[in-house]
Protein backbone atom coordinates (compact mmCIF):
# COMPACT_ATOMS: atom_id res chain seq x y z
CA UNK A 1 0.00 0.00 0.00
CA UNK A 2 1.43 3.40 -0.75
CA UNK A 3 1.92 6.14 1.60
CA UNK A 4 -1.06 8.20 0.25
CA UNK A 5 -3.61 5.29 1.06
CA UNK A 6 -4.33 5.95 4.76
CA UNK A 7 -5.12 9.88 3.66
CA UNK A 8 -7.68 8.47 0.71
CA UNK A 9 -9.04 6.08 3.68
CA UNK A 10 -9.74 9.09 5.68
CA UNK A 11 -11.02 11.14 3.33
CA UNK A 12 -14.26 12.46 3.77
CA UNK A 13 -16.77 10.62 2.06
CA UNK A 14 -18.11 13.59 0.14
CA UNK A 15 -21.33 15.80 -0.32
CA UNK A 16 -22.84 13.44 -3.04
CA UNK A 17 -22.09 10.64 -0.92
CA UNK A 18 -24.02 12.18 1.94
CA UNK A 19 -27.34 12.98 -0.55
CA UNK A 20 -27.47 9.33 -1.27
CA UNK A 21 -27.27 8.38 2.17
CA UNK A 22 -29.92 11.06 3.04
CA UNK A 23 -31.86 9.39 0.35
CA UNK A 24 -31.16 5.93 1.74
CA UNK A 25 -32.26 6.79 5.29
CA UNK A 26 -35.75 7.95 4.48
CA UNK A 27 -36.02 4.48 2.16
CA UNK A 28 -34.52 2.53 4.91
CA UNK A 29 -37.65 3.98 7.65
CA UNK A 30 -40.18 3.08 5.32
CA UNK A 31 -38.65 -0.20 4.62
CA UNK A 32 -38.51 -0.63 8.27
CA UNK A 33 -42.08 0.38 9.37
CA UNK A 34 -43.56 -1.97 6.67
CA UNK A 35 -41.73 -4.81 7.29
CA UNK A 36 -42.47 -5.08 10.49
CA UNK A 37 -46.09 -3.73 9.91
CA UNK A 38 -46.54 -6.25 6.93
CA UNK A 39 -45.89 -9.83 8.92
CA UNK A 40 -48.01 -8.50 11.67
CA UNK A 41 -51.12 -7.81 9.54
CA UNK A 42 -50.85 -10.88 8.04
CA UNK A 43 -50.71 -12.67 11.08
CA UNK A 44 -54.38 -10.93 12.05
CA UNK A 45 -55.11 -13.06 8.24
CA UNK A 46 -53.71 -15.84 8.94
CA UNK A 47 -52.42 -18.22 12.00
CA UNK A 48 -50.41 -20.74 8.92
CA UNK A 49 -46.48 -20.70 9.65
CA UNK A 50 -46.68 -21.72 5.90
CA UNK A 51 -48.60 -18.92 4.77
CA UNK A 52 -47.02 -16.76 7.23
CA UNK A 53 -43.24 -17.50 5.67
CA UNK A 54 -44.84 -16.98 2.20
CA UNK A 55 -45.05 -13.18 2.59
CA UNK A 56 -41.44 -13.24 3.26
CA UNK A 57 -40.82 -15.14 0.10
CA UNK A 58 -42.91 -12.83 -1.88
CA UNK A 59 -40.90 -9.92 -0.57
CA UNK A 60 -37.66 -11.33 -2.37
CA UNK A 61 -39.54 -13.19 -5.39
CA UNK A 62 -39.37 -9.80 -7.48
CA UNK A 63 -35.67 -10.36 -7.59
CA UNK A 64 -36.19 -13.79 -9.47
CA UNK A 65 -38.01 -12.23 -12.23
CA UNK A 66 -37.01 -8.61 -12.48
CA UNK A 67 -33.20 -8.24 -10.77
CA UNK A 68 -31.53 -9.07 -14.23
CA UNK A 69 -34.28 -6.54 -16.06
CA UNK A 70 -33.56 -3.71 -12.99
CA UNK A 71 -29.63 -4.14 -13.41
CA UNK A 72 -30.42 -3.24 -17.32
CA UNK A 73 -32.51 -0.73 -16.49
CA UNK A 74 -30.01 0.95 -14.42
CA UNK A 75 -26.85 0.61 -16.85
CA UNK A 76 -28.85 2.68 -19.55
CA UNK A 77 -30.97 5.28 -17.69
CA UNK A 78 -29.96 8.50 -14.91
CA UNK A 79 -30.26 5.54 -11.86
CA UNK A 80 -31.90 9.21 -9.57
CA UNK A 81 -34.63 9.26 -11.86
CA UNK A 82 -34.61 5.68 -11.54
CA UNK A 83 -34.66 5.89 -8.13
CA UNK A 84 -37.21 8.35 -7.67
CA UNK A 85 -40.09 6.37 -9.89
CA UNK A 86 -39.40 2.97 -7.84
CA UNK A 87 -40.19 4.57 -4.89
CA UNK A 88 -42.99 6.66 -6.23
CA UNK A 89 -44.63 2.76 -7.07
CA UNK A 90 -44.00 1.82 -3.59
CA UNK A 91 -45.85 4.74 -2.48
CA UNK A 92 -48.64 4.02 -4.53
CA UNK A 93 -48.92 0.68 -3.46
CA UNK A 94 -48.72 1.53 0.16
CA UNK A 95 -51.63 3.87 -0.21
CA UNK A 96 -53.36 1.05 -1.83
CA UNK A 97 -52.54 -1.14 1.09
CA UNK A 98 -53.77 1.15 3.61
CA UNK A 99 -57.22 1.73 1.59
CA UNK A 100 -57.51 -2.56 1.69
CA UNK A 101 -56.96 -2.32 5.72
CA UNK A 102 -59.66 0.55 5.97
CA UNK A 103 -62.06 -1.17 3.81
CA UNK A 104 -61.94 -4.25 5.54
CA UNK A 105 -61.24 -5.39 1.61
CA UNK A 106 -57.68 -7.23 2.76
CA UNK A 107 -56.98 -10.72 2.63
CA UNK A 108 -53.67 -13.04 2.50
CA UNK A 109 -54.07 -12.93 -1.44
CA UNK A 110 -54.28 -9.45 -1.78
CA UNK A 111 -51.66 -8.68 0.81
CA UNK A 112 -49.09 -11.08 -0.92
CA UNK A 113 -49.66 -9.07 -3.90
CA UNK A 114 -49.13 -5.48 -2.57
CA UNK A 115 -46.02 -7.24 -0.74
CA UNK A 116 -44.90 -8.20 -4.50
CA UNK A 117 -44.95 -4.73 -5.64
CA UNK A 118 -43.22 -3.18 -3.20
CA UNK A 119 -40.56 -6.17 -4.23
CA UNK A 120 -40.23 -4.76 -7.78
CA UNK A 121 -39.65 -1.12 -6.49
CA UNK A 122 -36.90 -2.52 -4.24
CA UNK A 123 -34.98 -4.29 -7.19
CA UNK A 124 -34.67 -0.97 -8.60
CA UNK A 125 -33.96 1.31 -5.64
CA UNK A 126 -31.76 -0.57 -3.35
CA UNK A 127 -29.69 -2.04 -6.86
CA UNK A 128 -29.62 1.93 -7.87
CA UNK A 129 -28.10 2.73 -4.31
CA UNK A 130 -25.60 0.42 -4.32
CA UNK A 131 -24.09 1.06 -7.69
CA UNK A 132 -24.22 4.61 -7.44
CA UNK A 133 -21.63 4.23 -4.36
CA UNK A 134 -18.47 3.56 -6.29
CA UNK A 135 -19.39 7.13 -8.61
CA UNK A 136 -18.99 8.83 -5.02
CA UNK A 137 -15.75 7.52 -3.17
CA UNK A 138 -12.85 5.79 -4.06
CA UNK A 139 -11.33 2.38 -3.68
CA UNK A 140 -9.91 3.09 -0.80
CA UNK A 141 -13.33 4.38 0.84
CA UNK A 142 -16.02 1.85 -0.13
CA UNK A 143 -15.73 -0.48 2.95
CA UNK A 144 -15.89 2.75 4.86
CA UNK A 145 -18.88 3.90 2.78
CA UNK A 146 -20.91 0.19 2.55
CA UNK A 147 -20.04 0.84 6.57
CA UNK A 148 -22.23 3.55 7.00
CA UNK A 149 -25.06 2.57 4.80
CA UNK A 150 -25.36 -0.61 5.95
CA UNK A 151 -25.17 1.02 9.96
CA UNK A 152 -27.51 3.60 8.87
CA UNK A 153 -30.26 1.11 7.54
CA UNK A 154 -29.54 -1.09 10.66
CA UNK A 155 -29.83 2.06 13.37
CA UNK A 156 -32.84 3.66 11.10
CA UNK A 157 -35.05 0.19 10.86
CA UNK A 158 -34.51 -1.66 14.05
CA UNK A 159 -34.13 1.30 16.68
CA UNK A 160 -36.27 3.85 15.26
CA UNK A 161 -38.69 2.17 12.49
CA UNK A 162 -39.65 -1.04 13.70
CA UNK A 163 -39.84 -0.07 16.97
CA UNK A 164 -42.25 2.43 15.92
CA UNK A 165 -44.30 0.13 13.49
CA UNK A 166 -45.14 -2.01 16.40
CA UNK A 167 -46.59 0.48 18.66
CA UNK A 168 -48.26 1.63 15.66
CA UNK A 169 -49.69 -1.47 14.61
CA UNK A 170 -50.87 -1.83 18.40
CA UNK A 171 -52.79 1.56 17.99
CA UNK A 172 -53.79 0.83 14.49
CA UNK A 173 -53.18 -1.72 12.12
CA UNK A 174 -53.32 1.18 9.25
CA UNK A 175 -51.00 3.70 10.77
CA UNK A 176 -47.64 1.99 10.05
CA UNK A 177 -48.67 1.69 6.42
CA UNK A 178 -49.35 5.50 5.70
CA UNK A 179 -46.20 6.25 7.37
CA UNK A 180 -44.23 3.56 5.46
CA UNK A 181 -45.55 5.63 2.09
CA UNK A 182 -44.52 8.56 2.96
CA UNK A 183 -41.40 7.38 3.65
CA UNK A 184 -41.14 5.70 0.39
CA UNK A 185 -42.20 9.29 -1.20
CA UNK A 186 -40.01 11.36 0.32
CA UNK A 187 -36.53 9.18 -0.72
CA UNK A 188 -37.75 9.28 -3.34
CA UNK A 189 -37.80 12.86 -3.85
CA UNK A 190 -34.59 13.08 -2.26
CA UNK A 191 -33.15 10.76 -4.47
CA UNK A 192 -33.33 13.27 -7.17
CA UNK A 193 -30.18 15.81 -5.19
CA UNK A 194 -27.56 12.93 -6.00
CA UNK A 195 -24.57 14.87 -7.98
CA UNK A 196 -25.85 14.05 -11.84
CA UNK A 197 -22.08 13.03 -12.98
CA UNK A 198 -22.95 9.86 -10.07
CA UNK A 199 -25.74 9.09 -11.71
CA UNK A 200 -24.50 9.05 -15.10
CA UNK A 201 -20.90 7.73 -14.40
CA UNK A 202 -21.55 3.94 -15.22
CA UNK A 203 -21.53 5.60 -18.82
CA UNK A 204 -18.34 6.65 -18.91
CA UNK A 205 -14.99 5.13 -18.30
CA UNK A 206 -12.15 5.75 -16.75
CA UNK A 207 -10.89 8.61 -18.79
CA UNK A 208 -14.69 10.35 -18.06
CA UNK A 209 -15.17 9.59 -22.36
CA UNK A 210 -18.41 7.88 -23.34
CA UNK A 211 -18.07 4.09 -23.18
CA UNK A 212 -19.98 1.15 -25.38
CA UNK A 213 -21.95 -0.91 -22.61
CA UNK A 214 -20.87 -4.42 -22.92
CA UNK A 215 -23.96 -6.72 -23.97
CA UNK A 216 -25.34 -8.80 -20.87
CA UNK A 217 -23.77 -12.21 -22.21
CA UNK A 218 -20.59 -10.25 -21.84
CA UNK A 219 -22.02 -9.43 -18.36
CA UNK A 220 -22.58 -13.04 -17.63
CA UNK A 221 -19.35 -14.31 -18.96
CA UNK A 222 -17.73 -11.78 -16.67
CA UNK A 223 -18.81 -13.37 -14.13
CA UNK A 224 -18.35 -17.55 -14.81
CA UNK A 225 -14.90 -16.21 -15.75
CA UNK A 226 -13.95 -14.64 -12.74
CA UNK A 227 -13.21 -17.65 -10.54
CA UNK A 228 -13.63 -15.98 -7.10
CA UNK A 229 -16.95 -14.40 -7.89
CA UNK A 230 -18.16 -17.22 -9.19
CA UNK A 231 -17.89 -19.87 -6.44
CA UNK A 232 -18.64 -16.77 -3.59
CA UNK A 233 -21.70 -16.19 -5.78
CA UNK A 234 -22.87 -20.08 -5.07
CA UNK A 235 -21.63 -19.52 -1.52
CA UNK A 236 -23.77 -16.69 -0.87
CA UNK A 237 -26.36 -17.92 -2.29
CA UNK A 238 -26.69 -21.05 -0.37
CA UNK A 239 -25.96 -19.24 2.59
CA UNK A 240 -28.79 -16.66 1.93
CA UNK A 241 -31.13 -19.27 1.42
CA UNK A 242 -30.49 -21.06 4.51
CA UNK A 243 -30.53 -18.15 6.18
CA UNK A 244 -33.68 -17.03 4.53
CA UNK A 245 -35.13 -21.06 5.49
CA UNK A 246 -34.67 -20.42 8.99
CA UNK A 247 -35.89 -16.77 9.76
CA UNK A 248 -39.38 -16.68 7.35
CA UNK A 249 -41.93 -18.09 10.70
CA UNK A 250 -39.64 -15.90 12.84
CA UNK A 251 -42.84 -13.37 14.15
CA UNK A 252 -44.78 -16.78 14.93
CA UNK A 253 -41.44 -18.15 17.04
CA UNK A 254 -41.55 -15.07 19.20
CA UNK A 255 -45.60 -14.54 19.34
CA UNK A 256 -46.15 -18.15 20.07
CA UNK A 257 -42.81 -20.25 21.49
CA UNK A 258 -41.62 -17.23 23.29
CA UNK A 259 -44.77 -15.50 24.06
CA UNK A 260 -43.65 -11.97 22.80
CA UNK A 261 -46.41 -9.42 23.16
CA UNK A 262 -47.12 -8.26 19.32
CA UNK A 263 -46.75 -4.57 20.64
CA UNK A 264 -42.85 -5.46 21.84
CA UNK A 265 -42.38 -7.53 18.39
CA UNK A 266 -40.10 -4.06 17.64
CA UNK A 267 -38.66 -3.24 20.49
CA UNK A 268 -37.20 -7.65 20.27
CA UNK A 269 -36.29 -6.52 16.80
CA UNK A 270 -34.36 -3.74 18.15
CA UNK A 271 -32.45 -5.68 20.31
CA UNK A 272 -31.58 -7.98 17.94
CA UNK A 273 -30.45 -4.69 15.56
CA UNK A 274 -27.98 -4.02 18.16
CA UNK A 275 -26.09 -6.89 16.81
CA UNK A 276 -26.07 -6.14 13.53
CA UNK A 277 -25.45 -2.55 14.10
CA UNK A 278 -22.24 -3.24 16.35
CA UNK A 279 -21.26 -5.39 13.16
CA UNK A 280 -22.05 -2.81 10.39
CA UNK A 281 -19.65 -0.13 12.84
CA UNK A 282 -16.95 -2.62 13.18
CA UNK A 283 -16.44 -3.70 9.69
CA UNK A 284 -14.86 -1.15 8.28
CA UNK A 285 -11.96 -1.36 11.08
CA UNK A 286 -11.98 -5.37 10.90
CA UNK A 287 -10.59 -5.01 7.27
CA UNK A 288 -8.31 -2.35 7.79
CA UNK A 289 -7.07 -4.25 10.34
CA UNK A 290 -7.26 -8.19 9.27
CA UNK A 291 -8.02 -7.92 5.43
CA UNK A 292 -10.60 -8.92 3.78
CA UNK A 293 -10.62 -12.99 3.92
CA UNK A 294 -10.32 -13.38 7.93
CA UNK A 295 -13.21 -10.81 8.75
CA UNK A 296 -15.52 -12.51 6.25
CA UNK A 297 -14.37 -16.35 6.92
CA UNK A 298 -15.14 -15.57 10.95
CA UNK A 299 -18.35 -13.27 9.85
CA UNK A 300 -20.68 -15.71 7.99
CA UNK A 301 -19.55 -18.74 11.30
CA UNK A 302 -20.57 -16.21 13.33
CA UNK A 303 -23.48 -15.73 11.89
CA UNK A 304 -24.49 -19.74 11.40
CA UNK A 305 -23.62 -20.13 14.99
CA UNK A 306 -25.78 -17.50 16.54
CA UNK A 307 -28.88 -18.42 14.20
CA UNK A 308 -28.15 -22.00 15.08
CA UNK A 309 -28.38 -20.94 18.87
CA UNK A 310 -31.70 -19.61 17.96
CA UNK A 311 -33.16 -23.25 17.83
CA UNK A 312 -31.15 -24.66 20.02
CA UNK A 313 -32.25 -22.82 23.21
CA UNK A 314 -35.96 -22.58 25.44
CA UNK A 315 -35.32 -19.48 27.11
CA UNK A 316 -35.99 -15.74 25.19
CA UNK A 317 -33.12 -13.87 26.50
CA UNK A 318 -30.46 -16.44 25.22
CA UNK A 319 -32.29 -16.69 21.97
CA UNK A 320 -32.35 -12.65 21.07
CA UNK A 321 -28.50 -12.68 22.34
CA UNK A 322 -27.90 -15.55 20.06
CA UNK A 323 -30.08 -13.92 17.52
CA UNK A 324 -27.97 -10.66 17.67
CA UNK A 325 -24.88 -12.37 17.35
CA UNK A 326 -25.78 -13.73 14.32
CA UNK A 327 -26.88 -10.10 13.08
CA UNK A 328 -23.83 -8.89 13.82
CA UNK A 329 -22.32 -11.69 12.02
CA UNK A 330 -24.41 -11.09 8.56
CA UNK A 331 -23.48 -7.13 9.17
CA UNK A 332 -20.02 -7.66 9.30
CA UNK A 333 -19.79 -9.88 6.25
CA UNK A 334 -22.31 -7.73 3.93
CA UNK A 335 -19.73 -4.62 3.82
CA UNK A 336 -16.56 -6.44 2.85
CA UNK A 337 -18.59 -8.76 0.25
CA UNK A 338 -20.20 -5.65 -1.27
CA UNK A 339 -16.91 -3.48 -1.60
CA UNK A 340 -15.19 -6.21 -3.30
CA UNK A 341 -18.00 -6.62 -5.81
CA UNK A 342 -17.78 -2.98 -6.30
CA UNK A 343 -13.88 -2.62 -6.89
CA UNK A 344 -13.66 -5.75 -9.10
CA UNK A 345 -16.68 -5.46 -11.04
CA UNK A 346 -16.32 -2.76 -13.79
CA UNK A 347 -18.88 0.31 -13.92
CA UNK A 348 -20.22 -0.31 -17.25
CA UNK A 349 -21.67 -3.47 -16.38
CA UNK A 350 -21.93 -2.86 -12.42
CA UNK A 351 -25.62 -2.75 -12.85
CA UNK A 352 -26.52 -5.88 -14.48
CA UNK A 353 -23.81 -7.69 -12.68
CA UNK A 354 -25.40 -7.01 -9.11
CA UNK A 355 -28.50 -7.58 -10.92
CA UNK A 356 -27.81 -11.13 -12.48
CA UNK A 357 -26.33 -11.61 -8.58
CA UNK A 358 -29.10 -10.67 -6.73
CA UNK A 359 -30.93 -13.04 -8.76
CA UNK A 360 -29.49 -15.75 -8.18
CA UNK A 361 -29.43 -15.20 -4.62
CA UNK A 362 -32.32 -13.49 -3.68
CA UNK A 363 -34.33 -15.32 -6.10
CA UNK A 364 -33.82 -18.99 -4.34
CA UNK A 365 -34.34 -16.67 -1.19
CA UNK A 366 -38.56 -17.32 -1.60
CA UNK A 367 -38.27 -21.23 -2.23
CA UNK A 368 -36.18 -21.29 0.99
CA UNK A 369 -37.92 -19.32 2.92
CA UNK A 370 -41.45 -21.36 1.60
CA UNK A 371 -40.29 -24.56 2.98
CA UNK A 372 -39.13 -22.94 6.18
CA UNK A 373 -42.61 -22.35 6.84
CA UNK A 374 -43.37 -26.04 6.34
CA UNK A 375 -40.76 -26.99 8.15
CA UNK A 376 -42.18 -25.03 11.05
CA UNK A 377 -44.95 -26.37 11.23
CA UNK A 378 -43.27 -29.31 12.86
CA UNK A 379 -41.61 -27.40 15.32
CA UNK A 380 -40.78 -23.41 15.25
CA UNK A 381 -37.64 -23.74 15.89
CA UNK A 382 -36.61 -26.63 13.73
CA UNK A 383 -35.81 -24.01 11.10
CA UNK A 384 -33.15 -22.11 12.88
CA UNK A 385 -31.30 -25.66 13.73
CA UNK A 386 -31.02 -26.83 10.17
CA UNK A 387 -30.24 -23.53 8.34
CA UNK A 388 -27.64 -22.13 11.03
CA UNK A 389 -26.07 -25.37 11.21
CA UNK A 390 -25.99 -25.83 7.28
CA UNK A 391 -24.20 -21.75 6.81
CA UNK A 392 -21.59 -23.88 9.47
CA UNK A 393 -20.86 -26.33 7.72
CA UNK A 394 -21.00 -24.35 4.43
CA UNK A 395 -18.45 -21.66 5.86
CA UNK A 396 -15.85 -24.62 6.92
CA UNK A 397 -16.12 -26.46 3.63
CA UNK A 398 -15.59 -23.14 1.56
CA UNK A 399 -12.47 -21.81 4.00
CA UNK A 400 -10.13 -21.01 1.65
CA UNK A 401 -11.90 -19.85 -0.59
CA UNK A 402 -13.58 -17.09 1.55
CA UNK A 403 -9.99 -16.44 2.99
CA UNK A 404 -8.62 -15.87 -0.66
CA UNK A 405 -10.87 -12.86 -0.55
CA UNK A 406 -8.00 -10.48 0.45
CA UNK A 407 -5.67 -11.52 -2.14
CA UNK A 408 -8.78 -10.28 -4.58
CA UNK A 409 -8.54 -6.42 -3.68
CA UNK A 410 -7.28 -4.07 -6.56
CA UNK A 411 -5.02 -1.73 -6.32
CA UNK A 412 -6.01 1.62 -4.92
CA UNK A 413 -7.22 3.95 -7.93
CA UNK A 414 -6.88 8.11 -7.68
CA UNK A 415 -9.73 10.26 -6.03
CA UNK A 416 -12.27 11.10 -8.30
CA UNK A 417 -12.59 14.67 -9.52
CA UNK A 418 -14.55 16.54 -7.37
CA UNK A 419 -13.70 14.75 -4.52
CA UNK A 420 -11.51 15.94 -1.42
CA UNK A 421 -7.80 15.21 -1.56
Amino acid sequence: MSAAAPVAVNAPLGRGFARLWTSAIASNLADGIGRTAVPLIATTLTRDPALIAGVSAVTFLPWLFFGIPAGMLLDRVDRRIAMAVANSLRFAVATALALLITTGTLNIWLLYVCVLAFGLGETVFDNATTTVVPALVTRDQLDRANGRMQSAEITIQNFIATPVAGFLFAAAIVLPIWLTGAGFLVAGLLALSIPAAAAHAHRAGDTGKAEARPPLSAVVRYLWDHRFLRWMIVLTSITASALAFAQGSVVLLLLQTFEVPAALIGVVTAAIGVGALVGALLSPRFVARFGRGRVMFWAILVSGVGILGVGVTSNVVVAIAAYAIGACGVAVWNVPWGAIRQAIIPGAMLGRALGIVRTIGWGLTPIATVLGGFVARIDLRLPFVIGGGLVVVLTLIASRLILSASAQEPAAEPIPEGQPS
